[in-house]
């Protein structure tokens, strides 16, 4: 066939070369340290803090339970239900921040109240409204007026007639 034999010191070094490679590379793949759940949802969310799009939304709802810690934190949320519209079509989406309750204040959050809300433009679906170090949440509503604006005199109008 080819005038080599299995007897040829090159063919027996190619051939202990390649179950050597085969082996290295299957050790690595049942040994290499595969990330957590965690380190997988942080990765999520330092993405879209990085690249994605801010846009505005509301919260809808929050999930809250009691602490069995203790006192440093009685009351911690666990979801935060939240929605926003992006070309026409609305995204109803919930994130957990149990992980994040340091950065979230439940006696802060309002139910209706407006949020921003980061979005991977590829797949609108995945979002969020706040990360380490990036919070779309707002204490106040200050984007939605509580009392009428003042009237402004116009100086070009002109006077009422008597």
């Amino acid at each position: 066939m080819f005038g080599q034999s299995l007897h040829d010191p090159r063919v027996i070094g190619a051939i202990a070369g390649a179950v050597v490679c085969i082996g290295a590379v299957t050790s690595w793949l049942i040994l290499r340290r595969r990330p957590t759940a965690e380190e997988i949802e942080r990765e999520r969310r330092a993405q879209l803090v990085r690249s994605g799009r801010i846009i505005d939304g509301t919260i809808l709802d929050i999930t809250e339970f009691e602490s069995p810690t203790g006192e440093e934190h009685p009351r911690e949320i666990h979801f935060i239900l939240y929605k926003y519209e992006i070309g026409g079509v609305a995204y109803e989406c919930s994130q957990e921040v149990t992980a994040l309750r340091d950065l979230v204040n439940p006696s802060e959050l309002r139910l209706s109240f407006p949020c921003s809300v980061r979005y991977d433009i590829h797949r609108p679906e995945n979002s969020i409204v706040v990360a380490e170090n990036w919070s779309g949440l707002r204490t106040t509503a200050d984007s939605v007026p509580t009392r009428p604006m003042p009237q402004r005199s116009n100086p070009h109008a002109s006077a009422p007639v008597q």
